[in-house]
Formats: C-alpha cells, structure tokens, sequence
C-alpha cells in the first residue's frame, strides 16, 4: 500500500484535468482509512468465528483481485521518463531503512542501548549517509535529494512523520481501551467486533470528506488544508483528554481524527507536486509515503512502550493503566503540534515556479 498509493497518484497526476485531480487524490489518499475501516470489523468476526489464518487468505485473495483489475482497468502512464533502475540506490535505502526501523519497531523489546539495538541504529545511519553521497553523483538516482530537499517538500515529509504518528496512535490505544475489562478501571469491557464497528467511522469520514478536500485543495490551497488537518488532529486527542469515560467519547475523537487525517493526507502529495519537476511526481509521493510509515511504526513502539513500562498486575496479567493512556495521547498532540507548526512554515510555491507536476 505504501508504493501503490504514490504510484496511483501519479498516474492521476497524468490523465486528469487539474479541477479533479485535488477530489481525485483526496478519494486515493482516504482509500487507506477506508480499507482499514471496512477490513477491521471483517477481521474481528472471522478472529471470533474462524480460524485467524483466514485472515491472510483474505488479504491475499483482494490482493489477487486488485492486481485483476489493475489490468483491466487502470490506463498507462502518459509521462515517462528516461533513464535506468538505480538498483544499488534501492538496496542501500532498503537497508538503511531497514536499520533504523527496527531499531524504532524492536528497541523497547531488545532495549534502547542494547548491543543489537545501537548496531542497527548506527549502522542504518551510516548506510543511509553513504546513500546520500551516492545519490548525490549517480546519473540516474533513485530519488533527487537536492528536490527532497526543497523546503516545501523537505517541511511536508518532516510533518508527515508527526501525522503518522498522530494516526496510528489511536490505532494502538483506542482498540485496548475499548476492549480491556471495566474491572481495570481503563477500558469499557467490549467484544473485540464491538470495538471494530466504534473505531470505523474514522475512515468512513476520510472518504466522506474527499470532495470537500477536493474542494477546499482548489479553494484555499493544500498549505491551509493540512494546517486544518493537523489542528483537527490535536484538538481530537485533546478531547480525549478531557472526555474518555464513555465508549462514545472514543467513538467522537475519532471520528475527528479521521477529518485530520483525511485532510492531511490530501493535502502532502498536492504540496509535493507544486514543488517538484512532473517526472519526480511518484519517487517525492513515495518519499512522502515512506515518511508517514516511520511515524506509524514510530507510534507502534513508543506507544508499546509506555503501555506496557505504565501497567498493573490484574489476576497476574499486566494492564496498562489509565495514565499510560493519558500520556500517549499526550505524545499524540505533541505530534500533532509538530506538524501544525511545520506546516505553517511550508512555503508556497511561486505561480511561476519552473517544471511543476501538475497538468496543464
């Protein structure tokens, strides 16, 4: 899903006429949510009811189906451009990468100054700086940093990361809130398909509000529509803060973390493509995409952390308690201030901005 979504953007970047192109990657932007919505309460039921390897023969079966009609239906991409697959870029990335995310995945299990830990740390660090100086002299590179670097797409990437975070924070906690035992004085005791259907209208919202990012994208600007959708991500986890003693309370916030998210998400790839050459459209979105997945995968750890460092033995099973909880949503509003501050800082594009990947 990471690289099929920049891939599905520049495509549309291609054979859409600018008025539709904004609603357009809104719609692919909230597919995300919308997969994550529909498919949750789908894998609680086969969970309960059938045996949980159903789960990946489903997964792989839609799998099997999307690529169908990719085929079928999705039309070939107008703008190519020359030049070859930089192979040793992607494995020196693939590698780097791989270094620093499982050291932000794994670090709390293995210990954040292990051995093992720190070894994956530096040495991801180091790959990616020889990376970087590679990318710099190779004819072809994988990906241009002097464009990475541009302020407009440097700023939106950075702010992706606090966006991811903010997103899949709820993600981690909402779910345990809703399912662990009243008893533990932290959850509201639902069955694990009860807590699916509260936690899905967040990406039914994303989808809901696809035109309207659409819309405000071509009314206002994507700059303004992700400050928006950064601030609705704080004041969701805001709420939380002052109102979580209900089921519905979770139901609310996030419900407001999915207009967050939806106009966020809609509005990084537009920021990117009036900052970046057409034929850079996919390998920015991409980056863009890959700078969402360290703020989720970064969400998944931190908050693994303090759920698990912040919790009390209950009939000998370890329970996060209600303060663990507080303090991630904490972290999730200091993620979503990040990138409202950064995104205040995005600077706009010139209109007479030279090779911008937008169509004409």
């Amino acid at each position: 899903m990471t690289g099929v979504i920049p891939l599905g953007i520049a495509i549309m970047r291609d054979i859409l006429p600018t008025n539709r192109l904004g609603t357009a990657v809104a719609l692919m932007s909230a597919t995300m949510g919308v997969g994550g919505a529909l498919g949750m309460p789908l894998a609680a039921y086969l969970a309960l009811n059938a045996d949980w390897h159903a789960l990946f023969w489903l997964a792989a079966g839609l799998g099997v189906i999307g690529l169908i009609l990719v085929f079928l239906f999705v039309p070939e991409d107008v703008l190519l451009s020359p030049g070859r697959l930089d192979i040793l870029g992607a494995i020196g990335l693939a590698i780097g990468l791989s270094g620093l995310l499982l050291y932000v995945s794994r670090g709390a299990e293995w210990g954040w100054t292990s051995p093992i830990g720190l070894s994956l740390l530096v040495g991801g660090v180091l790959v990616l700086l020889v990376w970087g100086w590679y990318q710099l002299r190779a004819k072809d590179p994988l990906l241009d940093l002097r464009v990475a670097a541009r302020p407009a797409v440097l700023l939106t990437n950075v702010a992706a990361i606090g966006t991811g975070f903010a997103f899949f924070a709820s993600n981690v906690t909402f779910p345990q809130m809703l399912e662990l035992p009243v008893e533990t004085g932290s959850g509201f005791g639902l069955d694990m398909l009860t807590a699916a259907f509260i936690i899905m209208p967040a990406g039914l919202v994303m989808m809901v509000l696809s035109p309207l990012s659409g819309w405000l994208e071509r009314t206002i600007g994507p700059r303004p529509l992700f400050s928006i959708g950064a601030g609705a991500i704080v004041v969701a986890y805001g709420y939380v803060l002052i109102w979580s003693s209900e089921w519905w309370h979770i139901l609310v916030s996030n419900a407001i973390i999915g207009v967050g998210i939806g106009f966020t998400f809609a509005a990084m790839p537009m920021i990117i493509m009036r900052s970046v050459p057409a034929n850079e459209t996919g390998a920015s979105n991409g980056l863009n995409a890959l700078f969402r997945s360290v703020g989720t995968s970064s969400a998944s750890a931190v908050m693994g952390g303090v759920l698990a460092a912040m919790s009390v033995s209950v009939d000998g099973v370890a329970v996060p308690t209600r303060e663990a909880f507080n303090v991630c949503f904490w972290l999730a509003v200091v993620a979503g201030v990040i990138a409202l501050v950064l995104s205040l800082f995005i600077p706009k594009i010139r209109p007479l901005e030279r090779h911008p990947s937008l169509p004409s």
